[in-house]
C-alpha cells in the first residue's frame, strides 16, 4: 500500500513560485516534523522535503506497529497467565495473525494522517515538497530538477534496519523488523538475530502470538542493560518457552528443509539452529547516503550516521541534523528534541545543548525493563565512588499481590554525596516508573530522600523507595509502609 504523501493531501512548492526559505528542513518524519513546527512557531518560511514515508519510522514501521502488536501479544497471553490467581482458570486465545496485522496497519494509517500529514494544513508557512530524492548543494537542496534556497538546512532523514555480514544471508530472504510487523501470514518458527530493544520485543511478541521463537545473540540480551536487569529478562522469556541462544559467532546461513539453518560457533564447536524464517534485528544504520554530504565536508561516523556537536550542528556551517540519522540517541522523543535544540540554535531563539543525562529509556517486554542515568559500569567509568542496591520484586507489595514477581530494580548512587546516579528496572509497569527515577536525578535527589519520599501502597513505582532504603537497611524487616 502506497503511504506516501500525495499532492492532494497538502500543497507542495511547485504551487508557489518563490523557492528561498529560512529554513529547509531535509525528512518529514519525527525530527523533521518537530524543527518544522519549531521554525514556523518562530514565524519562518519552511520547506519541509519528504524522505521516505512521511511520518518516518516511529509511526509507520516503529514505535506505533510494534507496540500494537505487543499489546494484543499481551491480551493472548493473559488468558493463560491467569492461572497464577487461585481460583481463576486459565483460558487459550485464538489468534489470527492476518487480521492483527491488518488492524495494525489500520492503526499506523490512521496515527500517520492524524499527527502527521493532517497537521500541515495549520502551519501555513510550511510547505511541503515531494518532488523526489533531495541532495545537498551550495545554497540549499536540489530537489524535483530545481535548487530550493535557505540559509539553514537540516537533515532528518532517519534510519533503516541493518542487514549484518553473514554468509549466505542474501540467499534467505531475510526478514526485518518492518517485515514482520506486516508478514501476512504467521510463521510457524523463526530466528531472531540479536538480542537488543527490537529482537526481545518481537520475539516475545510472536512467541505469544503462536509462533516457534530461538532468540539469538552474540553476547547476552540487553548487553547495555545492568546484568542483574538483563538475567531477569532472560529467565522471564525462558519461562515463556522462549529459546535463549547467547555467547555466539554467526558462522553461516542456508536455506533448509522448510526454511532457513542458521550455523553458531560456541566454545569452539559449530552449531545448528533452523526455523522456517530468520528475522534480523542487529541494529539500524543512518539513510545518509546520496545527500551530498561528503561534497560539503559534512562528517560521519563509520555508520555513515552523522557527526552533530551538542548544538546538533554538523561539521559544515549553516547545516544542523537530528534524530536516527545522526549518532545520538535513537528513540523517536529525543529525534523530537534534538530537532528543536537544532532549530532553536539554527535561528538564534534560545541556545540549547543535547542533553540526555535524564534520558528514560524502554524496552517493552514483559516484564518491561527500563533505565535512566548512569549503569554502575558507566558511573564507575566516569570517576564515581559507587554504591549499588538491588531489589528483586518479590520485595515490593505490588507485584506480590498481582501474583508476579518477575524483575528486579538497581540503583546506582555517589557513595561520597549519596547522590543518585541512575537505576533501571524490569517489571511488568517499568516504563511507568522510570519517569520517578528520571525527575529524581532531574532534581538531583540523594537515595536517602527518595527512601524517606512518601509512595502510594501497592503501586510498582513503590519498588523505588524500597530500592533506596535497600541501601542502608534490609526491607525484608519492615512491615508495609514501615519506612
Amino acid at each position: 500500500m502506497d503511504q506516501t504523501v500525495t499532492k492532494d493531501d497538502c500543497c507542495t512548492a511547485s504551487e508557489t513560485r518563490d523557492d528561498n526559505y529560512d529554513l529547509i528542513v531535509v525528512g518529514a518524519g519525527s525530527a523533521g516534523f518537530s524543527a518544522s513546527i519549531t521554525a514556523a512557531d518562530a514565524g519562518k518560511r519552511v520547506a519541509l522535503i519528504g524522505h521516505g514515508t512521511t511520518g518516518g519510522t516511529c509511526v509507520n514501521v516503529g514505535c506505533v506497529p510494534s507496540k500494537a502488536m505487543i499489546r494484543a501479544a499481551e491480551a493472548v497471553h493473559g488468558g493463560a497467565s491467569a492461572a497464577r490467581f487461585p481460583g481463576v482458570e486459565p483460558c487459550d486465545h485464538a489468534v489470527d495473525w492476518g487480521a492483527v496485522v491488518q488492524g495494525t496497519t489500520d492503526l499506523v494509517e490512521e496515527m500517520r494522517h492524524k499527527k502527521y500529514i493532517d497537521l500541515l494544513p495549520a502551519y501555513k508557512s510550511v510547505t511541503y515538497i515531494e518532488d523526489g530524492p533531495a541532495r545537498l548543494v551550495e545554497g540549499g537542496v536540489a530537489v524535483g530538477g530545481r535548487v530550493i534556497s535557505a540559509p539553514r538546512v537540516l537533515i532528518a532523514t532517519g534510519s533503516r534496519p541493518h542487514l549484518p555480514a553473514i554468509e549466505g544471508i542474501d540467499t534467505v530472504e531475510p526478514l526485518d523488523s518492518t517485515d514482520l510487523l506486516t508478514l501476512p501470514d504467521r510463521p510457524e518458527s523463526i530466528l531472531v538475530l540479536g538480542g537488543g530493544y527490537i529482537g526481545c520485543e518481537l520475539a516475545q511478541m510472536a512467541s505469544r502470538q503462536g509462533v516457534k521463537v530461538t532468540l539469538v545473540t552474540r553476547s547476552r540480551l540487553l548487553p547495555g542493560a545492568e546484568p542483574e536487569v538483563a538475567q531477569a529478562l532472560t529467565q522471564a522469556l525462558k519461562a515463556e518457552d522462549i529459546a535463549v541462544e547467547t555467547g555466539l559467532a554467526y558462522v553461516s546461513v542456508a536455506k533448509a528443509a522448510g526454511g532457513v539453518n542458521l550455523t553458531v560457533e560456541r566454545g569452539g564447536k559449530t552449531e545448528d539452529l533452523t526455523a522456517e524464517r530468520l528475522v534480523v534485528t542487529t541494529g539500524r544504520i543512518a539513510n545518509s547516503e546520496n545527500l551530498g554530504l561528503e561534497e560539503l565536508g559534512i562528517e560521519t561516523d563509520a555508520r555513515g550516521s552523522i557527526k552533530v556537536g551538542q548544538d546538533m550542528a554538523t561539521t559544515r556551517a549553516g547545516v544542523w541534523a537530528a534524530g536516527d540519522v545522526t549518532d545520538r540517541d535513537q528513540f523517536v522523543y529525543m529525534a523530537a528534541y534534538g530537532a528543536k535544540v537544532a532549530i532553536n540554535n539554527a535561528l538564534g531563539l534560545e541556545q540549547m545543548r543535547y542533553d540526555n543525562a535524564a534520558m528514560p529509556w524502554v524496552v517493552f517486554t514483559d516484564p518491561q525493563v527500563a533505565g535512566v542515568g548512569l549503569s554502575e559500569v558507566e558511573a564507575k567509568a566516569a570517576g564515581h565512588k559507587v554504591k549499588t542496591s538491588v531489589i528483586t520484586l518479590d520485595n515490593v507489595p505490588r507485584a506480590v499481590a498481582a501474583r508476579d514477581t518477575r524483575g528486579v530494580i538497581k540503583l546506582v548512587a555517589d557513595a561520597k554525596t549519596d547522590r543518585l546516579l541512575g537505576g533501571q528496572i524490569a517489571a511488568p509497569e517499568g516504563s511507568d516508573t522510570i519517569q520517578t527515577l528520571a525527575m529524581a536525578l532531574i532534581f538531583g535527589m540523594t537515595a536517602r530522600a527518595l527512601g524517606e519520599t512518601i509512595f502510594p501502597y501497592l503501586t510498582t513505582v513503590e519498588g523505588l523507595k524500597l530500592a533506596a532504603q535497600t541501601f542502608d537497611k534490609d526491607v525484608a524487616k519492615l512491615s508495609c509502609c514501615a519506612g
